[in-house]
């Protein structure tokens, strides 16, 4: 069992069924990858998670023990679509939100004067939430989300709309919280920034759970008999004596290197590929190639929609 876990949860809205028995288990002290295109049911299920709305069945555990009301205190979360309020004063609103949170006045100014400083925000405090650029909200809104200290963090596209200079600022933040032992789902289109931050990922498509698990054990599953090489020698050799062992997919040669990306062939032990290689020259490389989380989205939500398509036998 996770830190966090959700079973077999089911949310129908009239005719449309929202979630089919998606089931998610978030280890401790994770950055939990909560994937899907757009549709797919993510939205449903956070919101599900902070007590907005109810599944029809399922079961969801909070640290080993049923979900309660009152965990919501102990949750923080910052949805895609920013909510504050546009003619309040920035510091008046960020106040008043991290006392619904439960923080002392006293307290809370205090936490917000620091991380205020920290974001390089003080000069807003007393002007309007509407004159602030979309990246200032955003920037109040993350500080709002996690200035109670909760022990369960959940972002929504927390880079959405942020140049790369602030969404650097921003991961750096989320790693420094989770290396306070805080549990963090985050919920993204960007592949890039799930590969540079989670741990486990779960990905959903038309209401129903594709793949979860570790993201380098997901990847590894992934991965094919692709191979790149680097090689220094008698190219001519390597692809017209071995077309029997792998099938070259890319051919390129710069400062005396060879760089081959092939495809060994099935029951082919890369072992005896090698043997033949050096036979041939130099090997300065030889790696599989892995392939990226943007590849296996793509892969498994294509296969997934072409499976739904085929006539039933």
């Amino acid at each position: 069992m996770g830190y966090f876990d959700a079973r077999d949860i089911v949310k129908q809205y009239s005719n449309h069924l929202a979630l089919d028995k998606v089931s998610i288990s978030v280890p401790r002290g994770s950055i939990y990858g909560l994937l899907g295109p757009n549709g797919a049911g993510k939205t449903t299920l956070i919101r599900i998670i902070n007590q907005i709305t109810a599944p029809d069945s399922g079961s969801i555990m909070f640290r080993g023990k049923k979900l309660q009301p009152e965990d919501i205190a102990k949750i923080g979360y910052l949805p895609e679509e920013r909510g504050l309020y546009k003619k309040m004063k920035v510091g008046e609103q960020a106040l008043y939100l991290a006392q619904l949170k439960g923080l002392p006045r006293q307290e809370a100014l205090k936490r917000l004067k620091k991380w205020f400083k920290k974001f390089e925000i003080e000069a807003w405090w007393n002007k309007k939430v509407e004159e602030l650029s979309k990246g200032m909200q955003q920037k109040v809104q993350f500080i709002v989300t996690v200035l109670h200290e909760p022990k369960l963090l959940i972002f929504d596209e927390p880079f959405s709309g942020f140049d790369p200079i602030n969404a650097a600022l921003l991961k750096k933040e989320i790693h420094k919280i989770r290396k306070k032992g805080t549990t963090i789902i985050f919920s993204t289109h960007d592949m890039a920034s799930v590969e540079e931050l989670c741990d486990h990922i779960t990905l959903i498509d038309n209401s129903r759970t594709l793949i979860e698990g570790p993201i380098d054990k997901i990847r590894n599953d992934y991965s094919s008999s692709r191979y790149e090489i680097i090689f220094e020698g008698n190219v001519n050799l390597l692809t017209a004596s071995l077309s029997h062992y792998y099938k070259i997919v890319e051919n390129q040669s710069e400062n005396g290197q060879t760089k081959l990306t092939v495809d060994i062939m099935q029951n082919i032990a890369t072992n005896d590929v090698l043997q033949i290689l050096l036979q041939a020259g130099q090997i300065n490389s030889f790696n599989k190639v892995i392939p990226s989380m943007n590849d296996i989205f793509i892969k498994v939500v294509e296969d997934a929609n072409m499976k739904e398509k085929q006539p039933a036998s």
